[in-house]
């Protein structure tokens, strides 16, 4: 969640390696044989000393981190081109399964003939084109496929897929093995998540994926609900062109929109039924100053005794949601805990938010960690956590995440803040986000504060994140900027979050053929059940 705003490039150079083969990477941007397997044992090395491996995730995924990444090796010593070495260390980092590690272009390091969608530490980042329709997995049954979930409403474009049609191939190769290609590439913590961001990258021209994967133009052969296959060959547009039918999107017919932020959208029913809905957007930078808004705008239209429902598919994470939950329901809850694992980056990284602390700027890109100034972080990560380092112990203390709402002392519990609403809440959730939001969920089913329908989020969540620009050993030559997960989210459970998001009430799958009714039925069914006495 938090990345390390000072990177550091290491030389990398092992004592075996002659000085010729140093000199030769110095020319080169792939390196050497020698030299990328060098780099390969760095980096497993590295894995095992610095990684805060889940457990929990690791036996529902059937799989051994470690053991994944050193079936990598030779694809990365025989990777002698920029692109190949790139993909090649992307499926390493991927393999770990864990969405927020990513690989990151740096300046002098491997270049593409084509970044767009990838992030360029430092640089500017090129949006991806956008084919005119969205793709969602069918979720009815495990291997259900994709079907086509949403049209731009664009004259350039008049014979399109329908709504609802199954995806059957994808530039010339069926759908299931484009799946399995694919997975390498897409970084995720849970299967359901794997398959909406595969599904959102289909009509993506990524170059998350390597050019066996993609093509200039998105082909797509679909088969509609009569079985009749067709056949189409889709553009790429500029994604900020394209103006959608809204098919897959949140939609509460009989709401009407009373305040918008950019953190929610504020519905209230027309009829005047007793239950606002918020579709939620995310952590942000302005969440408490929202949050702070909605509550003085409720309390004037006399709302704050309403139930509250909460649509956060589409959310993304962010920070501080414990304030946000502190005032969207009436109830004392446990918060999230975590840790931080010990290794060689514990110093830098303590050393990075004292810079940090100092410059009044502690901080997950952008968005505000703590609520007080970060004093209680501080204080932890120079006691408890640097003492951990001396002691040499595996982990620091769990404490309540990031310390951002109560001191390394507290047990968590907080209490609602003297507003907020006090009717009962209820959460219709999905696979597209997580983080963050996965804590915020994690907080209302561990203290069964209220339902969630629909389907469980992404199912990743860490403290902190170490990044380090990779070099040659041996040369000042950068390869990739390469992260590490330095940290364990704590449910309020007791369970590691990664890759274990709380489950919801009711299952709730998107399919082909709810599509266009999803939202309207997963509304109905929250507020059955917030209507119905909750039984522990």
């Amino acid at each position: 969640m938090n990345k390390s705003h000072r990177l550091l490039g290491f030389a990398l150079c092992g004592l075996t390696l002659a000085v010729v083969a140093c000199s030769e990477a110095s020319l080169s941007k792939v390196g050497t044989p020698e030299l990328r397997a060098e780099l390969f044992d760095t980096i497993i090395a590295r894995t095992e000393r610095r990684e805060a491996f889940s457990p929990v995730k690791n036996e529902r995924l059937g799989f051994d981190p470690v053991m994944e990444m050193e079936a990598l090796r030779d694809v990365v010593i025989s990777a002698n081109t920029e692109p190949e070495l790139y993909y090649a260390l992307a499926r390493l980092s991927h393999a770990r399964r864990d969405r927020h590690l990513d690989l990151y272009l740096v300046a002098g390091g491997l270049e593409l003939p084509d970044s767009a969608g990838l992030d360029v530490l430092g640089g500017e980042t090129n949006e991806p084109g956008q084919a005119p329709v969205k793709i969602f997995p069918d979720y009815s049954e495990e291997d259900a496929g994709y079907f086509v979930g949403d049209l731009a409403a664009d004259p350039r474009w008049p014979e399109l897929p329908a709504i609802g049609d199954q995806i059957v191939s994808v530039n010339g190769m069926l759908v299931e093995a484009w799946h399995d290609s694919a997975t390498a590439f897409m970084r995720h913590s849970t299967t359901i998540a794997l398959r909406w961001k595969l599904a959102e990258a289909m009509a993506l021209s990524t170059a998350a994926f390597p050019s066996h994967l993609r093509a200039a133009e998105l082909t797509l052969v679909v088969r509609s609900s009569s079985g009749t296959e067709s056949t189409y060959s889709l553009p790429f547009a500029d994604p900020s062109e394209l103006i959608w039918t809204g098919s897959g999107d949140p939609s509460y017919p009989g709401l009407g929109l009373e305040l918008k932020t950019p953190t929610f959208d504020l519905l209230v029913p027309e009829d005047k039924r007793r239950f606002v809905v918020l579709i939620w957007r995310g952590f942000r930078e302005t969440m408490v100053s929202d949050v702070d808004a909605l509550v003085e705008f409720a309390e004037s239209q006399g709302l704050l005794d309403h139930a509250l429902v909460m649509d956060v598919t589409r959310s993304r994470g962010g920070s501080l949601g414990a304030y946000a939950m502190q005032r969207l329901q009436p109830l004392p809850f446990k918060t999230t805990f975590g840790n931080l694992r010990i290794s060689d980056v514990t110093e830098p990284f303590v050393e990075d938010k004292r810079l940090d602390f100092a410059a009044r700027n502690i901080n997950d890109g952008g968005v505000s960690e703590t609520i007080d100034d970060g004093s209680w972080l501080m204080s932890w990560l120079e006691s408890d956590v640097l003492g951990a380092l001396t002691r040499g112990e595996a982990y620091s203390t769990n404490v309540p995440f990031k310390l951002a709402h109560a001191p390394k002392e507290s047990d968590g519990i907080l209490e609602p803040a003297p507003k907020h609403f006090r009717g009962p809440i209820g959460i219709i959730s999905g696979p597209s986000g997580g983080s963050h939001l996965g804590q915020f969920v994690s907080i209302i089913v561990d203290n069964d504060l209220g339902p969630v329908v629909g389907m469980p989020p992404g199912g990743y969540s860490n403290t902190w994140e170490w990044e380090e620009v990779l070099t040659f050993p041996g040369t000042d030559q950068p390869v990739v900027a390469f992260m590490w997960n330095i940290g364990h989210t704590i449910r309020p459970n007791g369970e590691i979050a990664e890759g274990n998001p709380a489950a919801v009430d009711e299952w709730i799958p998107l399919t082909r053929a709810n599509v266009e009714t999803y939202y309207a039925r997963m509304l109905e069914r929250v507020l059955a059940l917030l209507e119905s006495p909750r039984t522990p």
